[in-house]
This record gives structure tokens, sequence and C-alpha cells, in this order.
């Protein structure tokens, strides 16, 4: 069960009797109920106060006719409106998938079947899914931030529907033991939302424990996750405890899954699927109880048919998908971040106070932003670095944009979209350094060669059209050399074209 979250619910329902039997169960589970008999009347309450959960019946009796008609759907429609952070739950005893469909492209959080007084089942039911729908609420509106919220980390932030839905999946399945995949580009705020399902799950008394599989190179990544006995190997002096067990009864998040190699994937499915572990170089096995969260902005299916990821730690992961938008797909978010941005580092740079200009502010948001929210914090803090005063102006933030290469053409961005997957190497270095500085990243030069690396070989031989020798000719390497790389960073397997050009 959920940490439970006392929240104010508002029922809207013409029925005589249910709405009064529901207001007792959830009083009794300790939420604040308030009922209203007449569609305008709970319109009109739900304007004047704030409510975290609303539960609205979907059938309502014409005046003077034994007819119904769907109002309930109205109400989605007009509570989503004027309230679009309150998660709308609709209650029927006449289930038609028409309406059910219907009321999700509407925004509705859930729709249920309208508990009947002696049926105890339905209303745990209905109890259980708001819950979840007052957690989600909670996560809307104080995100949560952990143990390092003084460090200047950026909350889940955002009013715009597609990150109210991030925000309502989170709320559904935090409580739950499943195992969570969170989908994105890079910087669209992963880690925030794996301590999100962190802090409003049962474990949030229990550690939660941080690997970037990316930053950890793959010949030390299974003793940082299982641990090593002392004399495992070449350096091994002394036992060390993985990550693992350090998050024992916790939360581990694995960043950059999709980066881990398919031999190190193998053991991190035995664990999923016996609950024990055992150190490199040992023969012991321990349990451990860890809920496992995983994160990648890397295309898995195409990276299961390439042999790349395997297709049963796939299967394993995808318990529960939450997908994180682009900033791109967001930008009514923006302006909201970037205050956010401005009054997280001015203390810092000594620029308490600061302000942006109206005209500053709609360039950024016609941004294409391919590094997504890490990249306009980054742009935000150089230009309070850059700021005369405590002003930002429409020149400093022309400036600093012009400095990362982000204002382009038109019909230029397009191509950049298309082909950016990852933020510009100076801002991975940055954030890394950052990282390393908090304590929470080790191995910073051997991390960036290696992400360099692998992006050289995967372009150099998806522009050669996998043809081994040509991508070897530009990369002025051997043809054997790049068959190990890509064999190495388990890049597509290619087949070497026939070519004319002579071998190097």
């Amino acid at each position: 069960m959920v940490n439970e979250v006392m929240a104010k619910i508002l029922i809207i329902d013409d029925d005589q009797h249910v709405p009064v039997a529901l207001q007792a169960a959830l009083t009794k589970a300790g939420h604040e109920v308030a009922i209203a008999t007449v569609a305008e009347q709970g319109l009109a309450l739900a304007e004047e106060q704030e409510f975290d959960v609303v539960l609205a019946d979907l059938h309502w009796k014409v005046a003077g006719t034994t007819r119904l008609e769907p109002k309930g759907l109205d109400l989605v429609a007009q509570l989503r409106s004027s309230k679009p952070q309150i998660p709308v739950i609709l209650i029927t005893a006449i289930p038609a998938t028409e309406t059910t469909i219907e009321a999700s492209k509407l925004g509705a959080y859930d729709y249920l079947a309208k508990p009947k007084p002696t049926n105890q089942k339905e209303f745990e039911e209905l109890l259980e899914a708001v819950r979840a729908a007052a957690a989600a609420r909670v996560i809307e509106s104080e995100p949560a931030q952990g143990k390092e919220a003084s460090t200047g980390r950026e909350p889940m932030l955002g009013k715009s529907r597609a990150m109210q839905n991030v925000f309502i999946e989170i709320g559904r399945v935090a409580a739950k033991p499943a195992t969570v995949l969170i989908r994105g580009e890079t910087g669209t705020g992963k880690e925030l939302a794996a301590r999100a399902l962190h802090e409003h799950s049962e474990r949030k008394e229990q550690p939660l424990v941080i690997v970037n599989c990316v930053a950890i190179p793959d010949s030390l990544l299974e003793s940082e996750l299982f641990g090593h006995e002392r004399g495992a190997f070449t350096g091994a002096t002394a036992q060390r405890v993985g990550r693992f067990e350090q998050a024992n009864h916790g939360t581990i998040f694995l960043d950059e899954i999709g980066d881990m190699s398919v031999n190190t994937q193998a053991k991190l499915l035995r664990v999923l699927q016996e609950k024990t572990i055992e150190r490199v170089g040992g023969k012991e096995t321990f349990p451990v109880d860890v809920r496992v969260i995983a994160a990648t902005h890397r295309d898995l299916e195409k990276a299961v048919e390439e042999k790349a990821f395997r297709r049963d730690l796939y299967y394993r992961l995808n318990d529960a998908v939450i997908c994180l938008p682009p900033l791109r797909e967001r930008t009514e978010d923006i302006p909201e971040l970037v205050s956010f941005f401005i009054r997280q580092h001015a203390t810092e740079l000594g620029a308490i106070g600061s302000t942006i200009d109206p005209d500053a502010l709609q360039l950024l948001v016609h941004q294409p932003w391919p590094g997504n929210i890490r990249e306009l914090r980054n742009v935000v803090r150089k230009a309070l670095l850059g700021a005369h005063g405590h002003r930002i102006d429409l020149a400093i933030i022309r400036k600093v944009l012009d400095e990362t290469r982000m204002v382009r053409p038109v019909a230029e961005t397009q191509v950049q979209l298309d082909s950016i997957a990852d933020e510009p190497l100076a801002v991975y270095i940055s954030e890394l350094l950052d990282a390393a500085e908090r304590g929470e990243r080790e191995h910073i030069a051997a991390t960036v060669t290696e992400w360099a690396e692998r992006e050289i070989y995967e372009q150099a031989i998806r522009l050669a059209g996998g043809d081994q020798t040509k991508a070897a000719r530009w990369l002025g390497i051997s043809r054997p050399t790049i068959r190990e790389k890509l064999t190495r960073y388990h890049l597509r397997p290619v087949t070497e074209s026939v070519s004319k050009e002579q071998p190097l």
C-alpha cells in the first residue's frame, strides 16, 4: 500500500445514496470529502476550493424522465479545462467501451464501476484509485527531490498536459511492486522521475541507489553492481559490497540501461528472477530485496532485434513504462522552468532578484532544445553569468545560444532534431564533472572516452551504409580495428559490402 496521502475529495453525483456511502468510506480512510448533487454546484466548488481528486458520476438523470445522459463526460472536459492538475475519476453503473475510450481521450484519470453498497471489493478498488490519484497530485504540486534537495537539483515541474500525464502514471505505479522502465531522450528528467517513484513508494525510508550504466566502463560495471571478493581480479585488494547490496530493501535506479553489455544483462536478469546476487570472484549467493527502476534514451526494440539487448530482460523490465516527453513537446512549461533555474542559480552566482525580459523568454520558448531540460538549465546559468546587472535581456540570450550553436535556420533545425540524440559533448562533460564533485560519479575520463568512441563508430558505420572498409578509411584505422570496436560496443552487426576501394 502506498504511503497514505490524506486527500481533499469532491464527489459530484446526483444519486441520493451512493455519494453518502462513498463519503463514509473515504472519510474512514482519513480523507476530507465534499458532495455536490448538482453538476453546476460541483463545478463551482472545484473553482472555489482546492481539491486533490474529483469523483464524478458518468450518467445523470434527465429531469422529468427515466432517461440517462453521460453528463460526466462534459464534467471531465470542463474540469480539465479549468483545473487540469486535478485527477478526475469517473464512476458509472453502466460501463461501456465507447465511453471508456471517450473518457480517456478527455483526460479522465480513471474509469471505474460505481461501487454497490454491499460490495466491499468494489469499494476497495475505488479507494486504491483515489490513493493513486492523490499521490499523483502530490507529485505534481510538491515534487519529490529526495535527500539531495539542498544541492540545487531541479524538481519535476510542468503544467502541460504531457507532464500531467507523467505525474498520473507515476502516481499509478509508485505504490506497486513493479519494475519500471523510464523512457525518454537524454536530459528529459529520467532520474527525477525515478526519485519521485521511490519517494512515493513503501520503500521511501530505505536507500535509493543510482547507477549510471554508461558512466562506468563495462569492465567495472559488474563489480560495481554486484560487488567483488578480495583477489577476484587484478587490483581487487579488498572485498567490495555492490550497489544491489547497498540498495537492499530500497530501490536501485539503473540509468541508461540500454548501454549495458549483453554479458552484464544476463547477470542482471538472473538477479531479477532469483532475487539473489553473487559477488564477482565469489561462490556464495546473497538474497536481496530491491525494486528496480531502469531508464534509457535508446530504442530498446531495435536493440533487441539487433541482438544488442536481451529480449527476456526487455520483457522483465517492461512491467510498467513511463515515457517522458522531450522539451519541444511541452514548450508551455519553459517559462516555469526558466524561472526556477534563475532562482536556483541566482544565489550561487550572486544574482539574487534576477529577471528575464519577455522577448528573451520567447526566444528560449522557440528553440528546439535537443538536449532538453538539461540544456535549458545550462543556457540559463550561462545567461546569468553574462548578464549585466540582474536582468537577462534578449542580447545575452542570443549570445549564449549562438555560443552553444542552438540558433539555427528553420530548415536546418529539423535535420538537427532528427539526428541528435545526446546533448553537446561540453554539456555532457560538465554534467559528469558536477556529479563527480558531488561524489556520485567516478572514472570520468574513461566514461567520456568510451562515450565518444561509441558515437564515432556508430555514426561512421551508419553513414557508410554498413561498409566497414569505407568507415575505417574515413576514421584512419584498420578494418580489424573497426570490427573489434563494433563488437565491443555492441553496434549493429554489418555485412561488409564489396568495395572497389583498396584494402587498408
